[in-house]
């Protein structure tokens, strides 16, 4: 019996150190009094792997401090890499989400090892072109869904076929009442269908020749010079936690200089407001200096409601926040929003409520926007949406803290 129980003890003894790379832990820290729901939680896989090494995407649990295993997503950020190590090169980050009560200011987590195959998570968030309706380009997550359009709807119509033509680089809105995802199926029931409420949502959101929700152009303080319809586009990440997709604009004239934007977006489930990095190259003759910053200006439609709803608008400029809170005749309430939180000033052209910003041609600037519906049931006021922006922008310039922990 004995030999039996120092055996026991030496391999309990050998197994220790493999055991303690099968799970590490995760603290999460912040510094502010408010709420943080569904804040997304990024770990470096280089730091996942070098805390357990070998780890593999489809054999892990996140699990918070109660035991409960959590949604997750690893990002592919080089989908050609090879991975002969493997060592995890070919990702990007682990992310997983917690919603913060207020007064909660830190929570801890473990990532561990599994035996069998983590099973998929529903998607929260999703992004794709939609070559059944031209080149639109739409995405959405749990809360609201968007969409903006490409070249072919900017095309003219060929002779005998009735096509509809927009030129716009503006963001378009389509309010949802539902957490599931709704673009392919709104897509598939059709235009007539989707621009009327038939229990998940509708498409009533007017865009125009505006910047919609959330457009940027270059601003002079007296004109606007924005762009068209997106060129191209890439996904990097599509859900079920997060969606990141860029969209390229091809150059436009802005008073002189040729401009071009890239757009990133991250739509991350929980948020009713997406990160937009939008980063502008500029080209212009000899002796104008290509590396100065441009003011860049990011829009809301002056007239967004749903046609025939005779709405009462209400407008909000606040510190970095530019918002709407629009009560229509029988379709409710919506409000829009954006954040900047570089913001210098507020503006107006014809079209568009404007705040604006400098940017340096190369460097991204970053913004968020976005929009919500009272007949959602989440967001029914406007005194509830302006502080929903406003805990974004405190939420921008307070980020979390996230420390990789060893576990015994």
């Amino acid at each position: 019996m004995m030999k039996r129980l120092v055996l026991a003890a030496m391999l309990g003894a050998a197994l220790a150190p493999a055991q303690a790379q099968d799970k590490f832990g995760v603290q999460v820290q912040h510094d502010l009094a408010i709420a943080r729901p569904s804040e997304t939680i990024s770990i470096p896989w280089k730091d996942v792997n070098a805390a357990m090494p070998g780890a593999m995407v489809q054999k892990i649990a996140v699990k918070d401090a109660a035991g409960r295993v959590l949604p997750h997503q690893v990002t592919n950020v080089a989908p050609q890499a090879k991975d002969p190590k493997n060592e995890g090169a070919a990702y990007g980050e682990l992310l997983f989400q917690h919603s913060f009560a207020a007064g909660e200011k830190s929570a801890s987590f473990t990532v561990e090892r599994i035996d069998g195959v983590a099973p998929p998570f529903p998607i929260k968030a999703f992004a794709r072109q939609v070559p059944e309706r031209l080149d639109d380009f739409a995405w959405e997550n749990d809360k609201v869904a968007h969409r903006t359009y490409g070249p072919a709807l900017a095309a003219p119509a060929p002779a005998g076929v009735v096509k509809e033509v927009l030129v716009t680089s503006g963001l378009d809105i389509w309010f949802k009442r539902v957490d599931y995802p709704i673009v392919d199926r709104w897509y598939n029931k059709g235009h007539d269908h989707y621009h009327k409420d038939q229990g998940e949502g509708m498409d009533m959101y007017n865009v125009g020749k505006s910047r919609g929700a959330g457009g940027t152009g270059i601003w002079d303080g007296k004109t606007l010079y924005t762009g068209v319809n997106y060129a191209s586009y890439k996904i990097l990440a599509n859900g079920p936690i997060r969606a990141i997709f860029e969209l390229h604009y091809a150059p436009w004239d802005a008073g002189g200089r040729q401009v071009s934007e890239v757009k990133r977006f991250t739509v991350d489930a929980g948020h009713w407001l997406d990160r937009i990095d939008s980063t502008f190259t500029t080209t212009s003759g000899a002796g104008v200096d290509n590396s100065a910053p441009l003011t860049v200006a990011v829009g809301l439609n002056k007239t967004p409601a749903d046609k025939g709803q005779d709405a009462k608008i209400g407008v909000g400029r606040d510190g970095k926040v530019l918002l709407q809170w629009v009560e229509q005749k029988t379709n409710d309430a919506f409000g829009t929003a954006i954040v900047l939180p570089g913001a210098e000033g507020f503006a107006q052209d014809q079209l568009n409520e404007l705040v604006f910003a400098r940017a340096t041609p190369g460097k991204p600037l970053r913004y968020y926007a976005g929009a919500a519906w009272s007949r959602a049931g989440e967001i029914t006021s406007r005194a509830q949406w302006e502080r929903q922006a406003q805990d974004i922008a405190a939420r921008d310039a307070s980020p979390v803290r996230v420390t990789v922990q060893a576990v015994k």
